[in-house]
């Protein structure tokens, strides 16, 4: 019996006795180390022109024994000899596997295929023996190694025909935690050949049983069940064939399998790149979002390859979180088959795949966004939550990528538009881009603080979402031109003449407004007058950084602690039968006035789609005044 090194050892005996969510990652291990196999032997043949083998030649062959309860890969690769055992299987060689020990031993979760490449040594997560039997290319000596763990492992002459590896797992027996009976069902073995080595380019057989019609039994069928080699593996991804070699519907088909949705994706980005960073990219923009899209539970990111073999079923760092929508995956042969999560996060070439995703997703929304625009429309009412998400978060990071992908509705195309078409149509004095915010559109139209813009023929952006305002204050501006709530306290709008006419009657009024501001007791900043009303008697306004928009979203978010409010301001429409009456009264009944004020700042709060503080109390003045009239 010969003995594992010391850290191999301790190694091998926490694999052994711990158990790892991904333990079935050691069938993708052996079968990529079989495809390594006979890549060597192949390249070899090319260099030498001796083997006389060709690329057809090759095969791996899976056998599955239920009574004697083994698993079985075999290749005809370039074989091992007994200097390979020692030095290949003897060994468990990682400069950090001693540091990976210390990890586990200090009770960190840590996966030990995801973390280190230890390859061959995964098969004892689900085997309580394995033995190998080899023979190199060109040897007339075959070896057997066998263990059944950290005891140690033998070496011995053997006979095998021909070149390649035979690997045999004897698998664990059940226990209650775990059942490894799973690695002896055809299904669920050929599952997992599908799941992470489909693009191995050597067929996988596998010996499955099939159903066919007896012999002479057409006018009353039987039916007999049958054993047959199948070669279960695709081998050739879609995403390496050429452009022109594919339909549409090889790409949708592959999507709805591949990703389990039912529709079509609105686009397919099939890219590969060449040089500092060589990969292939197959990318969707789905139709629909997924049921949990925007809630915690979904976890994005996209499938990771390295030559084929996948390594990563959701690679959240190939994508920034706000093109988290975009399904696929990526295939890169400068990536290591066992790179782990952290490794991903400082890998260079990751990096650089990362940038030029990015990119070209950004690249492909501008052209349907273009071209397309009822497609792009289409995603926006998805997707398009997400990107203003992105604009907003990390403090307007992002915002430069993101802000000629945004839609607003408009007031007066009376649909979605961009920034830049906004831009575009801007009357030669107009100042600002003015936006409105609501519920709903229909709820925006209705509000007092529109009617001048309306009448002046200023294009208005509708916000509806929660994040829209919050997105356009951490935009600032765009294309030099600033973002102005129409609720804010100035809109610029009115001629020199309109101000000094403002400003004298504001004057003239000034005891009156600042009763009324007194009589709201804090709930309002001022009281002044506007000239920005036509037909309402008054409306709220806020002067500061927070709106009534986003004191309304902060304050219905859940764990909101401490109420956030906006500096209200009360405008009074100046030409509105409603300011005689209020001067009426301030000369007559100021107890009156005080009502007045209540039920007016009142109004205006309904009108925002605030809740009152005292409804009760607002219909009771309401009925008081009814029985006054």
């Amino acid at each position: 019996m010969r003995q594992f090194q010391a850290e191999s050892k301790r190694l091998l005996e926490l694999m052994i006795h711990s158990i790892y969510t991904h333990r079935e990652i050691f069938l993708r291990e052996l079968i990529s180390n079989a495809s390594d196999a006979m890549d060597k032997l192949y390249y070899h043949s090319l260099q030498d022109g001796g083997t006389g083998l060709s690329r057809d030649d090759f095969k791996i062959t899976i056998e599955l024994d239920k009574d004697a309860r083994t698993l079985t890969i075999e290749d005809n690769g370039c074989g091992m000899t007994e200097d390979d055992l020692e030095n290949h299987l003897g060994v468990i060689a990682h400069s950090g596997s001693l540091h990976f020990k210390e990890k586990i031993e200090q009770g960190e979760d840590v996966d030990v295929i995801g973390q280190f490449g230890v390859g061959f040594y995964s098969s004892f997560m689900v085997a309580d023996k394995v033995t190998v039997i080899t023979k190199a290319y060109g040897s007339g000596q075959a070896y057997r190694w066998e263990s059944s763990g950290s005891e140690g492992y033998t070496i011995d002459p053997c006979e095998k025909e021909g070149h390649g590896t035979r690997i045999t797992l004897h698998i664990k027996p059940n226990t209650e935690e775990d059942n490894y009976d799973e690695f002896l069902n055809d299904y669920q073995v050929q599952d997992l050949v599908k799941k992470y080595s489909d693009y191995i380019r050597y067929p996988i057989l596998m010996d499955l049983e099939k159903t066919r019609m007896k012999e002479g039994t057409h006018e009353k069928p039987e039916f007999e069940t049958y054993r047959e080699k199948t070669v279960i593996n695709s081998m050739v991804p879609i995403w390496k064939k050429q452009k022109n070699e594919l339909t549409a519907e090889d790409y949708n088909r592959f999507y709805q399998e591949k990703f389990h949705d039912f529709q079509d994706p609105l686009r397919v980005i099939h890219s590969s790149t060449e040089g500092s960073s060589t990969y292939y990219a197959l990318l969707f923009i789905p139709a629909k979002a997924p049921a949990d899209y925007y809630s915690r539970d979904y976890e994005p990111g996209l499938q990771l390859y390295a030559s084929g073999v996948l390594i990563m079923e959701k690679c959240h760092d190939l994508l920034p979180d706000y093109f988290s929508f975009v399904r696929g995956l990526v295939d890169s042969q400068d990536l290591s088959l066992n790179i782990s999560r952290e490794m991903l996060q400082h890998d260079r070439q990751l990096q650089l795949i990362r940038t030029r995703l990015e990119k070209k997703v950004k690249s492909e929304l501008l052209s349907m966004l273009e071209h397309d625009r009822e497609k792009y429309d289409q995603f926006f009412q998805v997707f398009g939550l997400q990107l203003k998400f992105g604009v907003y978060s990390n403090f307007g990071m992002h915002k430069e990528a993101l802000q000629d992908l945004l839609l607003f509705y408009s007031s007066t195309e009376k649909k979605l538009v961009s920034l830049k078409e906004y831009v575009g149509r801007m009357k030669e004095e107009q100042k600002y881009i003015y936006y409105a915010c609501g519920d709903s559109v229909s709820r925006i139209e209705m509000l007092p603080q529109t009617e001048l813009l309306r009448d002046k023929g200023m294009e208005m952006l509708y916000l509806t979402d929660d994040v829209d305002e919050f997105a356009l204050r951490v935009m600032l501006s765009y294309e030099g031109k600033e973002f102005r709530n129409v609720a804010s306290d100035n809109l610029e709008l009115e001629t020199e003449e309109e101000k000094q006419s403002a400003k004298e009657k504001a004057e003239q009024n000034k005891e009156l407004l600042e009763f009324l501001t007194q009589s709201l007791d804090g709930k309002v900043k001022e009281v002044s007058l506007s000239q920005r009303l036509k037909s309402h008697p008054v409306c709220l306004s806020s002067d500061g950084e927070i709106s009534l928009e986003m004191e309304k979203v902060l304050n219905a978010m859940p764990h909101a602690t401490e109420k956030v409010k906006a500096q209200r301001v009360l405008e009074i429409n100046m030409n509105h039968p409603i300011l005689q009456k209020l001067q009426s009264l301030y000369e007559t009944d100021r107890d009156a006035l005080k009502t007045y004020a209540d039920l007016l700042y009142s109004q205006a709060l309904l009108i925002e789609g605030i809740s009152l503080e005292d409804p009760v109390s607002f219909s009771n003045q309401i009925c008081e005044l009814m029985t006054k009239a």
